[in-house]
């Protein structure tokens, strides 16, 4: 990069994120022309996880020197590396502690100077490192989380429903199943371009048409000509052998017997001819077009919230949107949270890992489970989102405890969305059994059949206890009451 006159060296700016412009430039450590450079460097090595050469020391050898182990003891490496916002929040803080040398008390030696620097700049990214591994340890990843100021995720981190997520992300880890079931909703690994509809040749399409005209071989009977032997009645044409028999007393009988079953050897007489007899032409088949589900496509989570899941079950549902939202973001899927009770009393919120999702996770964490049950509206709603370009292929995830139904008009529409725009409904029960209605819209459903061991401060009880042998006891005993 060549500089321009007068703007050397401050031309090497360009190269560093604006943010870190203000920082770069009232440092006090170091010379602007050696650390102006330097911080592009900087920035490169730690965005790989790695630290830069020993030279690149900002001007400030002695204070670089000096910082560069933590950043390796208190693993802030693993942060920064693929993660720009974290990258620029370690480096303001670099150089913000170099800086802060200048205040150093006259009759203070320098080398103690930085040597207390460096304790304050542990001491800060030891609370700081312990809470971004709070938000690793709930979500798994960070996302857009990163962008956070540390005054922001503090926010966060001091909420009271923090401790309720945390809780709830250390009752997730006891149930693997439920997460791998989760984690495999949608079909195939996500696709780079994946389209609304796919379609599928038909089988018979492919088929070789048959012959038309098809040339066929006829016998039409010509008396002057002989061509082989064949069984018949016919006595004008009765072979000498068989004449011979009506002369004996014996074989007479079984000349009989030939004529009345047409068994008698007779000269076959008739003549080849060709003929054109068409061969039914196969009837054409339109192309039908079979809806595939082309890649992982949003996930719309339908959150039941009614009095019948406070408790256990209320737990375990937190839990199942906590790894919804992993699993989205994992996945880079949109994440939409419809959490229904009583009529008029739906919730809609969008999952990112972001700081205005963080806040919606930690708002459900804190809410207490004590509405109605009305699964028409949300029902509606989630058909009306796989309507729209942005939902096309959704997958629908029912979290719920079975006890409620559908209207037919409700479960016509689910059905339609099902078969044009790919809409896949999988449903986590938390009960003992399963009702018609969630036995009619989900197309595959798990269930948890341990929940009551996962209650606050519930008697704990054996593994997989359920005081029923089955979940399906509906499709037993009435199997014609599913609506198929």
């Amino acid at each position: 990069m060549r500089a321009s006159t007068g703007s050397a060296p401050y031309h090497h700016l360009d190269a560093l994120p604006r943010e870190l412009w203000r920082w770069a430039v009232v440092c006090s450590s170091g010379q602007p022309a050696a650390r102006l450079p330097h911080m592009a460097r900087w920035m490169e090595a730690l965005l790989a996880g790695a630290l830069p050469d020993t030279t690149e020391d900002f001007g400030d050898a002695a204070a670089t020197q000096a910082l560069r182990p933590l950043l390796v003891e208190l693993e802030l490496l693993t942060l920064t590396q693929g993660s720009a916002p974290l990258t620029r929040q370690v480096m303001q803080s670099l150089l913000w502690h170099l800086d802060s040398l200048i205040d150093r008390p006259a009759d203070e030696p320098r080398a103690q100077t930085i040597a207390r620097m460096r304790n304050e700049f542990r001491d800060s990214w030891d609370v700081q490192r312990q809470g971004w591994d709070e938000v690793l340890s709930l979500l798994q990843s960070l996302g857009d989380l990163a962008h956070l100021r540390w005054d922001d995720l503090q926010g966060h981190l001091n909420r009271r429903e923090w401790g309720e997520a945390r809780r709830i992300g250390e009752l997730l880890q006891r149930l693997p199943q439920l997460a791998r079931f989760i984690d495999g909703v949608g079909r195939r690994e996500h696709a780079q371009h994946p389209p609304a509809l796919t379609t599928q040749p038909d089988a018979r399409d492919q088929m070789p048409a048959a012959r038309h005209p098809a040339d066929e071989e006829e016998r039409r009977p010509e008396p002057t000509a002989v061509d082989g032997v064949r069984r018949s009645r016919t006595l004008a044409r009765m072979t000498g052998g068989e004449s011979l028999n009506l002369t004996h007393p014996v074989l007479r009988r079984l000349w009989r017997a030939r004529f009345a079953e047409a068994q008698l050897l007779t000269y076959d007489d008739r003549a080849r001819e060709q003929s054109q007899r068409p061969l039914p032409q196969p009837e054409l088949q339109s192309r039908r077009h079979h809806p595939t589900h082309a890649g992982r496509g949003p996930l719309i989570v339908c959150l039941d919230t009614s009095g019948s899941m406070r408790g256990a079950p209320e737990n375990v549902a937190k839990a199942c949107v906590l790894q919804a939202l992993r699993s989205a973001h994992a996945g880079r899927r949109a994440c939409r949270l419809l959490a229904f009770g009583g009529p008029g009393e739906l919730l809609e919120r969008d999952m990112a890992m972001d700081a205005e999702g963080l806040s919606h996770l930690l708002d459900l964490m804190g809410q207490s489970f004590d509405g109605g049950t009305d699964v028409q509206t949300p029902m509606e709603r989630a058909v009306a989102l796989v309507q729209t370009t942005e939902w096309h292929e959704a997958d629908l995830l029912i979290v719920s405890d079975g006890e409620f139904g559908v209207t037919h008009q409700t479960l016509a529409q689910l059905r339609d969305a099902k078969q044009r725009l790919a809409l896949r409904v999988h449903g986590i029960l938390i009960g003992d059994r399963e009702t018609v209605g969630l036995a009619e819209v989900c197309d595959q459903l798990h269930w948890v059949r341990e929940w009551r061991r996962y209650g606050s401060g519930a008697t704990v009880v054996g593994d997989g206890f359920s005081p029923v042998h089955s979940r399906s006891l509906t499709a037993l005993y009435f199997p014609n009451a599913i609506r198929r």
